[in-house]
């Protein structure tokens, strides 16, 4: 049969299968090779919560999506062009994820009367053999069978072979997109390199899907993705939380500080403990805490002492985490507070990606108490924005939140390698010693920025008083003095607000600076806000897009960017939280998008609201300036 050779501008994979099949790891050798031959690409890995889900089960699927291509890819895709499905629960759960007339690799295995009973299938049902699939092409192939045969030859356990089998899905979807495997060779041999014979085994099935797409004559086409237009530079494809942790370490080099990581392990933070542990060379310690009041506030004290004080975790660790936090604010300390949103409320969906912690960021802890918080964009902004964190903190004295989310943690993105100089400066300066002064030290005297010295204990002279009782200006002595105490809140909140001096103006993503519509939004929405908005000006409409990075205190512009607009519109992974706080600060009638499903809008469906928005909405004219 004569293959035809196609080439595609765009192409979304999405792998699914049994949680113990290596969809994650399938998912992420493609991408890997993929970034490597020069492609665009974004992707969002979905998993159970429990660390075995129940085998068969639609509840225990695990799911990789990947979207590539020649042009700019800022969404994992909305629908995908091929399904991979290692058994019947992950066809049931993923179907709806595929586009019509898109194609289908089924694992004939996991479709016996076993699996379909676990995924719930009416008796006698079978997807494959009725005509569920009719809108699809679907390559039927009994991937077990023929990963037992390819390693027939060699001594291992049942249970061994069968961990090999997403290798040969990983060969054949590697002929179909010309990718090659020299990269995945390399990192078998590399992981396995203890164990010869499993890296063998996993080669040998990687080789041999490869080798059944050559010589299986059941596929017309081949398919190839050029490579896309990116700015020159050296790239590595990267997640939000490695990401992360390398600008906390850019920022432990800039500010010549050592760094101390307080934390305790939730989903979807820990990955930022694991990689922050290999970077000890930089200066860098990392405690596991026994509970996150203790992770907290060891990186309180490790502040007090001198150190770039990080502590992570996920909404309802921040929530264990207030009292403390409102004590770095009364200390007025340098604390990093990493917030990786998930679903909620309570445990919720550990899981699933959400950006519902945004007004605990703004209100979350007792009293009057005013912090900085930052959110970056993109799982490579990330990195831009860790470092941001610490350096206000470093600079301003003030707890920063730093808010991303499952999605920008888990997903995936090409980032250029940033270079040392093009980084901001850290400047960090301490209470210098005090030899023979009969003045005492004041350790809350202030700048001009209304920031306090950096006082270290130990140094002689400055033997001062901390705790979380309120402090009397200047002196830090305990006051219940009430004018004292109202000096002091608004003390606190000048200087974070003080912050907006600091940071960079508000500027349009894409877009004119004054129009009809502004879609604003924060975090994780930013792929799918800039696509949306792209599509829709190439159809015409007066639209423009602009994206907080800095949320509290806000850009110094943004309430004359929001002016220039006749609606704004604001698209959130939540019930609508940054739309109340515009609507408080700005008194303008900002119009919420809401999603709270525990996935990050579709480009479709994003489209779709705002023009229900537009169409239904009459826009006043424009009040200008005189």
């Amino acid at each position: 049969m004569d293959i035809k050779n196609q080439v595609c501008e765009e192409v979304t994979i999405r792998f699914a299968g049994d949680s113990g099949d290596g969809m994650q790891l399938t998912g992420s050798l493609f991408t890997n090779t993929t970034a490597l031959l020069g492609n665009d690409l974004r992707t969002l890995p979905e998993f159970p919560a429990e660390i075995r889900a129940p085998a068969g089960t639609v509840p225990g699927v695990s799911s990789f999506q990947l979207h590539f291509g020649s042009k700019e890819i800022m969404t994992p895709g909305d629908v995908c062009d091929v399904l991979v499905v290692m058994n019947s629960a992950a066809l049931k759960a993923n179907l709806s994820l595929l586009k019509k007339g898109g194609l289908i690799i089924a694992n004939t295995a996991g479709f016996d009367k076993r699996n379909l009973k676990l995924a719930k299938y009416p008796e006698g049902a079978n997807p494959l053999e009725d005509d569920t699939l009719s809108s699809y092409t679907v390559y039927e192939m009994d991937i077990s069978k023929m990963t037992k045969e390819a390693l027939s030859d060699m001594d291992l356990s049942y249970k061994d072979v069968d961990r090999c089998k997403n290798m040969f899905v990983l060969g054949l979807l590697y002929w179909m997109y010309n990718r090659p495997m020299d990269s995945t060779i390399q990192f078998l041999n590399k992981k396995f390199g203890k164990k010869p014979d499993v890296a063998a085994a996993n080669i040998k099935v990687l080789k041999t899907g490869y080798h059944f797409g050559e010589t299986a004559e059941i596929f017309s086409s081949r398919y190839t993705v050029e490579e896309a237009d990116l700015e020159p530079g050296t790239y590595r494809n990267i997640t939000g939380n490695e990401s992360t942790v390398l600008g906390l370490v850019a920022a432990t080099k800039k500010s010549k500080l050592p760094l101390f990581f307080g934390s305790y392990p939730i989903t979807p933070a820990s990955d930022i403990l694991h990689g922050l542990s290999r970077y000890k060379n930089f200066g860098i310690t990392t405690f596991q805490a026994e509970d996150e009041i203790a992770a907290v506030s060891s990186a309180i004290g490790a502040a007090f002492g001198g150190s770039l004080g990080v502590t992570s975790s996920s909404g309802p660790g921040i929530a264990l985490k207030g009292e403390a936090i409102g004590l770095a604010v009364m200390l007025e300390l340098p604390l990093v507070v990493l917030n990786i949103q998930r679903a909620g409320p309570s445990t919720g969906m550990p899981t699933k990606t959400e950006q519902a912690d945004l007004l605990q960021a703004f209100y979350g802890r007792n009293g009057e108490s005013p912090m900085v918080v930052v959110a970056p964009s993109t799982p490579a902004d990330c990195f831009q924005m860790a470092f941001e964190a610490s350096r206000i903190a470093l600079e301003h004295m003030i707890p920063v939140m730093y808010l991303s989310d499952g999605y920008l943690a888990n997903g995936s993105e090409p980032w250029k390698f940033p270079q040392e100089k093009d980084l901001k400066n850290i400047e960090v300066g301490f209470e210098s010693p005090r030899e023979g002064s009969e003045e005492p030290f004041l350790p809350y005297v202030r700048d001009e920025r209304h920031v306090r010295s950096w006082a270290i204990p130990g140094t002689k002279g400055i033997e001062h008083r901390v705790g979380g009782l309120e402090k009397e200006d200047e002196t830090g002595d305990v006051s219940y003095d009430p004018d004292n105490h109202q000096k002091m809140v608004k003390v606190r909140e000048a200087k974070r607000d003080k912050v907006a001096d600091f940071i960079p103006r508000q500027e349009i993503d894409q877009g004119n600076d004054q129009g009809d519509i502004l879609i604003l939004g924060w975090g994780s929405t930013y792929g799918s806000i800039r696509t949306a908005v792209a599509e829709l000006r190439k159809d015409g409409h007066d639209i423009s897009h602009a994206h907080l990075r800095y949320l509290s205190p806000f850009p110094r512009n943004l309430e004359a960017l929001l002016s220039g607009f006749d609606k704004v519109i604001v698209p959130e992974i939540n019930n609508g939280q940054l739309v109340r706080v515009i609507r408080d600060h700005f008194m303008i009638a900002a119009e919420p998008i809401n999603k709270i499903k525990g996935r990050p809008f579709g480009v479709a469906e994003l489209k779709e609201d705002i023009l229900n928005i537009i169409s239904d909405k009459q826009i006043p004219a424009r009040t200008k300036a005189s």
